[in-house]
């Protein structure tokens, strides 16, 4: 079994720096990667920010030089620190974690989400 969890978000009014966290437990043998997703209404999920296992960072183009990714995949923790938000930003926001189970298998798992909402 592997539990993933966020916290943070909530209501911010545009320009507002919320921070969002994730932690990855259980029965893991390593954790390859954890991102970030996003999902708005009537839009597909995307992916916003992921870091890997060697602390690589990736951003989508509409959040770099506002969002920032860190964690330490050895501890299963990873941490969304959203600067500068839009409205835009608006989404739903799930935490992913590429893991390798101690069975071997790698999967994916995801957390349940958490909603961001800026508005003024």
């Amino acid at each position: 079994q592997v539990q993933v969890v966020e916290s943070g978000g909530g209501s911010v009014q545009p320009g507002g720096s919320p921070r969002l966290s994730c932690v990855a437990s259980g029965s893991i043998r390593y954790i390859n990667a954890m991102g970030w997703y996003r999902q708005a209404p009537g839009k597909e999920r995307e992916l916003v920010a992921i870091i890997t296992s060697g602390a690589s960072t990736n951003y989508t183009d509409s959040v770099k030089g506002r969002f920032t990714i860190s964690g330490d995949t050895a501890k299963g923790t990873v941490y969304l620190q959203m600067n500068s938000l839009k409205l835009e930003d608006t989404a739903v926001y799930y935490c992913n974690a590429k893991i390798l189970l101690l069975t071997w298998e790698p999967r994916d798992y995801w957390g349940q989400g958490t909603q961001v909402t800026v508005s003024s």
